[in-house]
């Protein structure tokens, strides 16, 4: 029988979290390790159909609330029923310990924090995050993190292994007739200098940044397109944001895409001016696309995993400047990097192993 992990989670969209989680559950032996998954939405997500497919189970919580009595007495009766999870790997960032606090209360001996982030939007949940991220340590008896960054600002002085945000690096080789096909599905000219992002519509993302950096490079170039892959609450927002600016014809909405290895080959450049990150899956899956990627001083350096695909630009140069940086890579050549990400360790297969021997000594 194999070991059953149960992965705490919010839910299982297609957002970067949950489609690394993807990666390893595909690639780890399911004759030794299953995984599980804890959400809190009532809602079927995006992988669900998947996850049930490879023989995990999906279980679902209210939304989470960590003042709340009904919420709080629902999750200890979860851990309460189900003794038999012995490992609980929580992806709730500055929440992560809540979970683990009632997994630890009823017994289970195998408790991960996992840090996907190195900040939070400083909304108005902002301090409150900051307060639970001190109780992580109480409960959690391994901490992991996507890269130094993530782990120094969630669990600071304390112990921490990095678990590669790795991907089916091979899937995502650079291909020209891959590359003509997707511009022809989404309308796109051959010759056309195509910006692409792909990331949740929310603050972090910071869109609203990305479209002043595409309205300056449509002034230089106006033979140029924004592709934007994901969904999320501010998308309305950007969309009439771009609507005010003239840009409807040139900005392509794609929504979700469970094909995002072909829709990369459409690209020309990437572009992430996140307010912060930890260290993004999107960046390794751009790198391994063979595109030149341009991101902002808040996304950790650390996802450079390339000789000279990543440039770092400070957010206060200005949409101009950023502008101007894009443009210089209008016409590279893009080459297979699948040796260079394999290298760098972010091959999901060989992480997949480390995982799985991990999870099998934690339960002995």
């Amino acid at each position: 029988m194999p070991i059953r992990v149960l992965h705490v989670v919010t839910y299982m969209g297609r957002g970067g979290l949950e489609t690394m989680l993807m990666n390893y559950y595909r690639n780890i032996d399911r004759s030794k390790v299953q995984f599980d998954f804890l959400t809190h939405r009532d809602f079927k997500a995006d992988y669900d159909d998947e996850i049930l497919a490879l023989g995990g189970k999906i279980f679902h919580l209210p939304n989470l609330n960590p003042f709340g009595s009904a919420y709080l007495s629902k999750l200890n009766q979860f851990f309460k029923e189900h003794t038999e999870y012995k490992i609980v790997h929580s992806h709730l960032d500055c929440m992560a310990g809540i979970p683990l606090k009632y997994a630890k209360k009823n017994g289970a001996p195998v408790r991960i924090a996992h840090s996907h982030n190195s900040n939070q939007v400083k909304d108005s949940k902002y301090l409150l995050k900051l307060f639970f991220k001190q109780n992580i340590s109480k409960y959690a008896t391994h901490l992991f993190a996507c890269s130094q960054e993530a782990g120094k600002w969630m669990f600071g002085n304390r112990n921490f292994s990095i678990l590669n945000n790795a991907i089916d690096a091979e899937k995502y080789v650079y291909n020209t007739d891959v590359r003509i096909k997707m511009r022809e599905s989404f309308g796109i000219k051959q010759d056309e200098f195509v910006v692409g992002h792909i990331g949740r519509f929310n603050a972090q993302k910071n869109h609203n940044f990305l479209i002043d950096i595409f309205a300056e490079i449509n002034k230089i170039n106006s033979h140029s397109k924004l592709l934007l892959v994901g969904v999320g609450e501010l998308q309305d927002n950007i969309r009439n944001k771009v609507n005010c600016l003239g840009l409807s014809d040139k900005v392509i909405f794609a929504e979700l895409r469970d094909d995002v290895p072909q829709v990369l080959q459409a690209m020309d450049i990437f572009v992430l001016p996140s307010l912060f990150e930890g260290l993004p899956l999107v960046m390794i899956e751009a790198q391994s696309a063979g595109l030149h990627c341009l991101i902002s001083d808040k996304v950790p350096i650390e996802c450079k995993k390339t000789k000279d695909l990543v440039l770092q630009v400070p957010l206060d140069a200005g949409a101009k400047y950023w502008a101007e940086n894009i443009l210089k890579y209008a016409h590279l050549q893009r080459r297979n990097t699948f040796e260079e990400i394999k290298n760098a360790g972010f091959d999901i297969k060989e992480n997949a192993d480390k995982l799985s021997d991990f999870y099998i000594s934690a339960s002995i």
